[in-house]
């Protein structure tokens, strides 16, 4: 499965970006697990919001209340909408998925994720 995040840009503090991500090519696998992972210059990545196939959900405690993850019907476009946008915020974002497997939970360590896109910068002055 091939990966693509858009949407991101230069935003003002406060102000709101919606974050997509087109999943193309082969996928047979019915539990899997989407999510946004970021990565600011200098510091680790870090999970930012993730959806299972199973319904499950679960968004970083840095962005609960301003950002909310979605699917599509078909879950083949994961969107990320953001509100009130902070400086802290500014980093790439990527989109990612790999397959839960019986017994697996959503999101597992990030290392576990198989399939990532390109990535897209986000970056909010104050």
């Amino acid at each position: 499965v091939h990966l693509k995040e858009s949407g991101g840009g230069s935003v003002q503090a406060g102000e709101s970006l919606r974050l997509a991500c087109a999943a193309s090519g082969s996928w047979y696998y019915t539990r899997y697990c989407m999510g946004w992972v970021r990565q600011a210059p200098g510091q680790e990545r870090e999970g930012v919001a993730f959806v299972g196939t199973d319904g499950s959900s679960s968004v970083a405690d840095s962005v609960k209340g301003r950002f909310i993850i979605s699917t599509d019907g078909a879950k083949n476009t994961l969107y990320l909408q953001m509100n009130n946008l902070k400086p802290a915020d500014s980093a790439i974002y990527y989109c990612t998925r790999t397959v839960t497997p019986d017994g697996g939970t959503c999101p597992p360590p990030l290392g576990d994720f198989d399939f990532w896109g390109q990535g897209t910068q986000v970056t909010v002055s104050s």
